[in-house]
């Protein structure tokens, strides 16, 4: 239907006036009055044309944060809506590929003697590593399903690992306190350990790809209070940030090159990153901070990588790539941060702007484990000792839905990458995909024998890994 079809089809009775927005609000041109038997399709045409694009693009549509799946004319008398106000709809991008929710163990690999703390699939997807109790790294090979590589060096347990977004280096933080980098293609240590935190360290987060090619420094935070960034060539740390007057439990590299720490103080820091100044400080929580998540956190976990698996001649051309994904991601607006407590409340930030928050998430009736944007940034989820996983607007903060079904408290979850899915691990020994469109449960996993600690959802979207307690990593595909 055209637009000015559309235009001449109304008369007064049966229209009604419409304005079309971005999940950031901005309107797309002024109001329309629009024919009420218009239903997603022609709001599909409508927003492709008005935005000129000459590729056509998968749009969702959302009245007050549901989504408007019938025609205006069914929402309006379902919802008892005036026909005298202007309806806002908000049109929001949809993925042009699509993943299909995994729904069956491929593998159930031993090989760690002590439970699996965690597991992350490289930014390629190409690759998966784990870390142990058992004092171990472990490289796994997805292509035959076997163990790779063990990285042996730690003498305490590997509680936490990351891949740095150009997937050259895996580092590794132990129980003890110490740092080592790893090289995935031999599973050898590189170079001599890292140095300097004096308790265990909890995150680690490396710098953006887009703002450093080929990667060089990450970020760690730990126990003893302190935040240190570390210089993979250097092999030391280049820059302290301490200020924090408790445990630090959580750090994210921004992608505006801000570095984000949250801890046990109750307080997030925010630091320059060239000479470590502390630029602001929000407060709001009234216990500790435990899990700390970035709008941006996808792009900046896979940098130049996406799901047509292009590959890069050189770290300029990479640069540029993960630049380019990062622009088009986040648009004109300023990353977002969310910061979830054990005073059982997440608020939303905008720290480029405000060191108030812009909004306070409750309802979790326990402590928020693990808080995580899907890869689109429109959404945002929560896990909670309270079994439950919410699904929040990761724009405003509003409340969208509960999903139950876990019988133990939520550890971890993972976002399929076409922001569709979510996927959680339990204490329970289930692992359970959710549907974000319907907010029902799509499949659940069984099959661990103890909690599961960890879960990952592969860049490339085709697996699944999980860990826990049971001391076997297993792999999940559709």
């Amino acid at each position: 239907m055209e637009v000015m079809d559309v235009e001449r089809e109304v008369s007064n009775n049966n229209s009604v006036m419409c304005l079309l927005t971005d999940p950031e609000g901005e309107p797309l041109g002024a109001p329309l009055y629009l024919p009420q038997n218009v239903g997603p399709p022609q709001l599909q045409e409508i927003v492709n044309k008005l935005l000129n694009n000459v590729e056509k693009m998968p749009y969702a549509f959302y009245i007050s944060d549901q989504e408007l799946v019938v025609q205006l004319s069914s929402y309006l008398q379902k919802n008892k809506v005036s026909v005298e106000k202007v309806l806002r709809i908000v049109y929001q991008p949809q993925a042009l590929f699509r993943i299909r929710p995994v729904n069956r163990c491929s593998a159930t690999i031993a090989g760690h003697t002590e439970a699996v703390l965690s597991v992350s699939f490289s930014p390629d997807g190409r690759h998966l590593a784990s870390g142990s109790g058992d004092t171990t790294v472990r490289l796994w090979d997805l292509g035959t399903q076997t163990p790779m590589f063990t990285c042996s060096g730690h003498k305490n347990w590997v509680l936490c690992i990351s891949w740095s977004p150009d997937g050259q280096h895996l580092v590794s933080g132990s129980k003890a306190g110490e740092i080592l980098s790893w090289d995935p293609q031999t599973g050898k240590q590189s170079g001599s350990p890292f140095l300097g935190h004096k308790k265990w360290i909890t995150g680690i987060s490396w710098e953006p790809v887009h703002l450093q090619a080929p990667c060089r420094r990450f970020v760690s935070s730990s126990k003893d209070g302190d935040a240190r960034v570390w210089d993979i060539s250097l092999r030391k740390c280049v820059i302290c940030l301490s200020g924090h007057t408790l445990a630090v439990t959580c750090v994210k590299w921004g992608g505006d090159g801000m570095i984000y720490t949250g801890s046990q103080d109750c307080t997030i820091k925010v630091w320059e990153t060239t000479q470590g100044k502390l630029i602001r400080e929000l407060k709001g929580h009234g216990h500790w901070v435990n899990s700390l998540a970035l709008s941006t956190e996808y792009v900046l976990r896979t940098g130049a990588f996406d799901h047509t698996r292009k590959a890069y001649s050189s770290p300029a051309e990479m640069k540029e790539a993960a630049l380019a994904r990062y622009n088009k991601m986040k648009g004109n607006a300023s990353e977002r941060l969310v910061s979830g407590s054990d005073d059982f409340t997440m608020f939303l930030w905008e720290p480029a702007s405000s060191k108030h928050p812009k909004a306070r998430l409750t309802g979790h009736q326990q402590l928020v484990n693990h808080v995580y944007f899907s890869p689109d940034g429109q959404w945002l989820a929560s896990a909670s000792f309270d079994k439950s996983v919410k699904l929040w607007n990761g724009i405003t903060g509003k409340f969208i839905a509960s999903f139950r079904g876990h019988v133990g408290p939520v550890y971890q979850i993972s976002w399929s990458a076409d922001s569709r899915l979510l996927l959680s691990g339990s204490k329970d020994s289930t692992l359970k995909v959710w549907d974000i469109r319907t907010h029902k449960l799509k499949q659940d996993l069984p099959g661990h024998a103890d909690e599961v600690f960890s879960v990952d959802w592969s860049p490339d979207g085709e697996k699944v890994a999980s860990g826990g307690k049971d001391r076997v990593l297993k792999l999940w595909m559709n």
